[in-house]
């Protein structure tokens, strides 16, 4: 079974950055296609960017692009979202997940094992 472990979450002032960091158990890391999902308060939970298998495509949701790059290393099994200026709509519980199949996926029911979240807020 794999566990996703996020961290890097807080609180920031608009215009802040953030660098989330998600470590993945096991010794399958580089066979998983990862992406970053997020659910603020009475919201469904959003794409918000993914990673293939070698890092050599990424996706963004549109909200994402321009400011939030998605990156992994797959020696030390860790996928990362580096955040630069954040607004206060970026609130929200930021999860990382792993799907097994596929190189690259947007769609939340691809994606196999999922990470406890960590909690991003964005002061005004």
């Amino acid at each position: 079974q794999t566990r996703l472990v996020e961290s890097g979450g807080g609180l920031v002032q608009t215009g802040g950055s953030l660098r989330l960091s998600c470590v993945a158990s096991g010794r399958t890391f580089i066979y998983f296609a990862m992406g970053w999902w997020r659910q603020a308060p009475g919201k469904e939970r959003e794409f918000v960017s993914a990673i293939s298998r070698s890092a050599e495509s990424t996706y963004y949701a549109d909200f994402a692009k321009g400011r939030f790059t998605i990156s992994r290393d797959n020696t030390k099994n860790t996928v990362y979202l580096q955040m630069n200026s954040l607004k206060p709509e970026d609130t929200a519980i930021y999860y990382c997940a792993a799907d097994r199949t596929r190189n690259i996926s947007t769609r939340h029911s691809d994606y196999d094992y999922w990470g406890q979240g960590t909690q991003v807020t964005v002061s005004s």
